[in-house]
């Protein structure tokens, strides 16, 4: 199965919606910037259904950067093996087609001097501000508690980036035409933020703060009169990245404390999206521990 074109559209308008966690460089890494797109005649391809959203997110980012006209994709999903053991794996191998200081050529023709090429390293993921954390960057950890930003960002540096230049690394990449030597190394860390219930947003200095996109509770607290007049929608895994929107069933106060508590019993944090009299739509993580 496929994913509906709808549900591509709001993947697609949620992942532009999305600032980076920082811009240009920062903890040794180059954020890369996403071109100019114009959607104008962009026609958005299905996906499967049964991708971790993860994967999904890396389709809606090849779609994209296709679309741009400013990259080629060479490669993605590389996997590095050693014998039968996966090694790891290198998200995107694109070519740049912007001719030497000159911006937003085609790859049409890409001349010589415009065929760098650019090893990418895509993460999108969701995080709560935990202010009880003193370090401000330890502070984004997984609504579950399962990850951190922290973690994965040693794991980017000691493992998927180094391993271009691993023995099984240069092998892969040759049986493709390329020498590690030849790429660039970026990153695309794109994350929403979720800053604790009725407090001030903890230091998350040096990160980009407008990834801030909602709030997380814990259920004592949800439990109060300041909820019970909204409406809510608890969302499915792929729908996280969405831009919340009326087009689902709501369900009030009443009906949604039991399907949280069922999320809970699972250890399972869900995303809610709350709907107010006379307010826009906000994101909601509510937690389990």
């Amino acid at each position: 199965m496929t994913n509906s074109i709808f549900t591509v559209v709001k993947h697609i308008h949620g992942f532009l919606a999305s600032p980076s966690l920082w811009e240009q460089t920062q903890f040794g890494l180059q954020q890369f910037e996403i071109p100019p797109l114009d959607l104008t005649h962009f026609e958005p391809q299905p996906i499967p259904e049964k991708l971790r959203l993860g994967h999904q997110i890396e389709y809606i980012f090849h779609q994209l950067i296709s679309h741009s006209n400013v990259y080629e994709v060479v490669a993605h999903n590389i996997q590095i093996k050693k014998g039968n053991d996966t090694l790891g794996e290198l998200d995107f191998i694109m070519r740049s087609c912007l001719p030497a200081r000159q911006e937003y050529e085609t790859c049409a023709e890409p001349s010589r001097s415009s065929k760098k090429l650019l090893h990418l390293e895509l993460s999108y993921k969701f995080y709560i501000i935990d202010p009880t954390i003193s370090e401000p960057i330890h502070r984004l950890i997984g609504p579950n508690r399962k990850d951190a930003f922290f973690a994965k960002l040693k794991k980017t540096k000691q493992k998927q980036l180094p391993l271009l230049y691993t023995e099984e690394g240069q092998q892969t990449l040759a049986s493709l035409g390329i020498e590690a030597s030849e790429l660039e190394q970026q990153v695309l860390f794109i994350g929403q933020l979720f800053t604790p219930y009725n407090t001030s947003i903890p230091s998350i200095h040096p990160l980009n703060t407008n990834c801030i996109l909602g709030f997380w509770i814990r259920m004592q607290d949800f439990k109060t009169d300041a909820f019970k007049a909204n409406q809510y929608y608890i969302t499915y895994k792929y729908e996280w990245i969405h831009t919340p929107h009326e087009k689902v069933t709501w369900s009030s106060y009443d009906e949604i404390i039991p399907a949280i508590q069922e999320k809970h019993f699972r250890k399972q944090a869900p995303m809610m999206w709350i709907k107010k009299p006379a307010a826009s739509i906000e994101k909601c993580f509510v937690v389990w521990w």
